[in-house]
This record gives structure tokens, C-alpha cells and sequence, in this order.
């Protein structure tokens, strides 16, 4: 006989990740102590999917989950780059330095967890191949940071929200990195402009900017331009999501885990747009 499945608290499902997630049997409310605990010893596995301005408000979640005692496992507010293994700038640097401090209070507590880094959301940054200010793909003139080379990890939302529901009872992603790297959604910016020209039948004319325009541009940009464009330099220039690889001792890979999961391919998600 199957185990039966865990109760899932999500918190921030209403976010922009928390949608895609949220297979909710209750909903929690942050700023309200007794409630979250309530809440809390009702499940068995909080999920945390709130937006980037309550990052540092998850210590509220860590201390309700530590006076609720119950809990087998927290996946806390990731979703993006693994924030122990970037070499990113300001702002980017900043940011991700607050969910290391976020993960570095649930470990201090020794409270079960698993963190997921699922890298690019693809309607993020494949409707328009993170062109500045475009509504649509390049037709005619493509941006590439850097040489192109650095190979990124584009992922559909929905296929985060399931594998994060699948790891909720896995052992093997306990105490563990659980990294999105579905092999065919690895691409290079270059790769991602020829698999779009390919699709459109025509040659784009490429302008490459170099790491030092990239970041004295990074400097000038207004908010939050300079956070968009130092996230890119992060994954574009210095190929944060690819740069290292996954050792057991700290981390696993989603598709390898759950093979039966039809993920949606970069090239599937493209067809939409030609």
C-alpha cells in the first residue's frame, strides 16, 4: 500500500512561482504568529514560494515551524540560482546573499529541509530571449551578453510546481539541493539564438556586449533594471546555473530522480512564438 501523502502548507501561493505550486491544503499567513502555527501543525511540509520583498520574513516561517515541532520537512523561498554557488554583483548579490542567510537559519535550527533550484522561469525569459523592453521574440537584431558561451537552464513553471511536489516525500532530496537540469533545457545563448533562427527561417544580426559594458551598465540602470541585469550577468556571463557540478554529498537533479515527468523542451515552449 502507497504511504499516504504529505499535508503541503504553501505560503505565498498566490505568487508568481507559488501558482504553479500551490496544490495547497491550507494557506498560512505570515505576519500573523499564532495563525502560521496553527497552520503549521495542521501539515506535514511547509513550502514557502513568497516574492523577493519577504525574503527575510521567511525567519517568521523558521520560528513557527520550530514552535509548531512538527514538521518533516521546508522547502524555503528559492526557485532561481543555487545561492551558495553564484558569483554574482550588486544588487543580484545582495539578494541571493539573503536566501544563503535564510538557508543558514534553517540548518542552525536543524530543521528538515530541501531547497530547489529550478534557474530561469522560462516565461521569464524565452517569450522575448531576455531582449531589453521586447513584448516578443528578436526578428531582426539579437542582444547576447558576454561571448554567448555560458550555458543557462530554462525551466516551464509548470514543470517546477511538479517536481516540487514530487520531492516533498522523496528521501533521497532530504537535506538536499534538488537542481532542475533537464538535459534539454541546457542551452548556451548562442545555442538558444540558433535554435530560434532555425525555427524562423532567418539570420539575426548579433551585437555582443561585453562583460565590462555589462557592468557599467549594471551601475547606471535605474531599480530594477540593475537587479534584471545583474540576475543576467549572474547566469549569462559567469554561467552560474552550469559552472559546477552537483555532488551527492549536497545535491541531486530532478529529471534523473523522476524520469516519468514529461518536462516541457526549449524547443517545445518556442514553438508558441514563431
Amino acid at each position: 500500500m502507497a504511504a499516504p501523502k504529505s499535508k503541503i502548507l504553501i505560503i505565498g501561493g498566490t505568487g508568481y512561482i507559488g501558482k504553479f505550486i500551490a496544490e495547497a491544503s491550507a494557506k498560512g499567513d505570515l505576519y500573523d504568529h499564532e495563525s502560521l502555527v496553527k497552520a503549521i501543525k495542521q501539515v506535514d511540509v511547509v513550502i514557502s514560494a513568497v516574492g523577493h520583498m519577504q525574503i527575510a520574513d521567511q525567519t517568521k516561517i523558521i520560528a513557527a515551524i520550530k514552535e509548531a515541532g512538527n514538521v518533516k520537512r521546508f522547502f524555503p523561498s528559492e526557485f532561481g540560482n543555487d545561492v551558495d554557488r553564484v558569483h554574482a554583483v550588486e544588487p543580484a548579490k545582495s539578494a541571493f546573499a539573503m536566501k544563503a542567510q535564510i538557508r543558514r537559519a534553517i540548518e542552525a535550527e536543524g530543521i528538515p529541509f530541501t531547497y530547489v533550484s529550478s534557474n530561469c522561469f522560462a516565461a521569464y525569459f524565452l517569450p522575448t530571449l531576455a531582449q531589453p523592453g521586447a513584448t516578443s521574440p528578436p526578428r531582426d537584431k539579437v542582444i547576447i551578453l558576454g561571448d554567448g558561451n555560458a550555458k543557462a537552464i530554462f525551466n516551464k513553471e509548470d514543470d517546477i510546481g511538479t517536481y516540487t511536489i514530487r520531492a516533498v516525500d522523496d528521501p533521497r532530496t532530504l537535506n538536499k539541493v534538488l537542481y532542475l537540469k533537464p538535459p534539454r533545457n541546457i542551452y548556451s545563448f548562442n545555442e538558444l539564438v540558433a535554435l530560434w533562427e532555425k525555427k524562423i527561417g532567418k539570420v539575426l544580426e548579433k551585437v555582443y556586449v561585453p562583460e565590462d559594458k555589462l557592468l557599467n551598465d549594471i551601475l547606471e540602470a535605474p531599480i530594477p533594471i540593475n537587479v534584471i541585469l545583474a540576475i543576467n550577468h549572474s547566469v549569462f556571463v559567469k554561467g552560474d546555473h552550469t559552472n559546477f557540478e552537483i555532488e551527492p554529498s549536497f545535491g541531486v537533479e530532478a529529471s534523473e530522480l523522476y524520469p516519468d515527468v514529461k518536462y516541457t523542451t526549449v524547443e517545445e515552449y518556442l514553438d508558441q512564438f514563431v
